[in-house]
């Protein structure tokens, strides 16, 4: 169980520095007159999160461990970052 949780805070660390780059991506397509990133940047916040808690609860209702559900809620928001963080590059 110990090792399922150090997973988790790796994998949270490793989405905290995914985030952070994808917040300077979007800050400086801001800073350049592009506002659209603005209600973009809400909207895909509000799906990522309703996406994450339906699955947490999808996960508990099956009678999931407490650190399977915890990682699949970072699985969900870590793919969105990295969707982000492509979609940002180009």
């Amino acid at each position: 169980m110990f090792e399922d949780w150090m997973k988790f805070a790796f994998s949270a660390a490793v989405l905290g520095f995914e985030a952070q780059q994808v917040a300077a991506m979007r800050i400086m397509r801001m800073a350049t007159g592009d506002h659209s990133e603005n209600q973009r940047m809400v909207s895909e916040k509000l799906e990522a999160f309703i996406d994450a808690g339906q699955g947490a609860a999808l996960a508990a209702a099956k009678g999931h461990a407490m650190p399977a559900i915890a990682s699949g809620v970072l699985r969900t928001y870590r793919k969105r970052v990295r969707q982000n963080a492509r979609r940002l590059r180009r």
